[in-house]
């Protein structure tokens, strides 16, 4: 047990970085438990739940909700609370003895605890013509893009739930999609794949990757390799959607511990190796990833830096 050195008094308590699902979830706790909670980011809340057309597993909800609305009665939910959230650009943060200095936009603020809440960018293909037709037929959202190309014949790229369910939402959109994995099996969720499957606007294609992209101001064709048969061959496409993971966003915490693939290794009250820091959501090595998860990270988050509050000025916790 510590007594805080001076009996220093910072902006926040709680300053929660990331506005996706995981940092409301946080926010709504945290100030639901009387903590001065901040939460910055830098676009609009809600993160990628806003970009989801149909959200058909979140609890209590039987029926599918849009990823809007959902986000939005997140965000509704912390501010009734007394949360605060700023727009902003989080650019660093600082540790000192006994709270945080973070700086977002030209701000200098200060915490006691601050909860990551950054989750993760879509991994990139790395080939030939992606860079070239981003925006121009290549894109990492169906729900997105995906109208633009109506009745046009699509690519996906991936094998996981992200690619499987995008490839659902597209195929609603056109009868034409492909969907390419290099493996010989999906990675999504039994239920999901079997639905993709079954999927008469769907052609599955395992063991297939892709190399390449080409057009000309845009999209027009793809390199296909089928590592089974050991063969190329060239196809027509309209659009490449391409979903093969995520990448954590950590660049701001460069000292805390992460495992192999770069994801924050938490406890399981969402403790990061650095006292006063948590993670939560998609920046931490969850084995799953989803948006009760985040919610689920947020709110044990919240509850668990109370605590460290406490104890740092030097009160006893039952």
């Amino acid at each position: 047990m510590t007594t805080m050195e001076g009996d220093m008094k910072t902006d926040w308590d709680i300053i929660i970085i990331g506005g996706g699902t995981a940092g409301l979830s946080a926010a709504q706790y945290g100030a639901r438990a009387n903590l001065r909670t901040l939460l910055i980011e830098e676009m609009a809340p809600g993160g990628l739940t806003l970009i989801i057309s149909d959200l058909e597993n979140y609890p209590g909800f039987p029926e599918p909700i849009q990823g809007f609305e959902l986000a939005q009665r997140f965000t509704e939910q912390a501010e009734k609370f007394g949360a605060e959230i700023m727009s902003a650009t989080v650019t660093s943060i600082d540790k000192q003895k006994d709270h945080f200095t973070v700086e977002a936009s030209d701000k200098k603020l200060t915490a006691y605890t601050v909860i990551l809440a950054t989750g993760a960018q879509h991994r990139k293909l790395e080939i030939p013509g992606e860079e070239d037709f981003s925006g121009k037929g290549v894109s990492y959202c169906a729900t997105c893009d995906g109208p633009l190309f109506k009745n046009k014949k699509l690519l996906v790229v991936g094998g996981g739930d992200a690619a499987c369910d995008e490839a659902m939402f597209l195929s609603k959109i056109t009868d034409k999609v492909t969907l390419v994995h290099r493996r010989d099996r999906f990675r999504a969720q039994p239920s999901l794949a079997q639905r993709v499957q079954a999927n008469n606007h769907i052609e599955v294609r395992f063991n297939h990757e892709i190399k390449e992209i080409k057009g000309d101001t845009q999209v027009r064709s793809a390199v296909l390799y089928n590592n089974h048969e050991d063969s190329t061959y060239e196809e027509e496409f309209d659009a490449v959607f391409v979903f093969i993971g995520s990448i954590p966003q950590t660049a701001l915490v460069p000292d805390a511990e992460k495992d192999e693939i770069g994801y924050i290794i938490t406890d399981q009250c969402m403790r990061t190796s650095i006292p006063g820091l948590y993670a939560v959501g998609d920046v931490r090595n969850t084995p799953f990833r989803q948006i009760v998860v985040g919610a689920g990270d947020g709110a044990v988050a919240s509850h668990c830096a109370a605590q460290y509050i406490d104890e740092l000025k030097g009160q006893s916790y039952d």
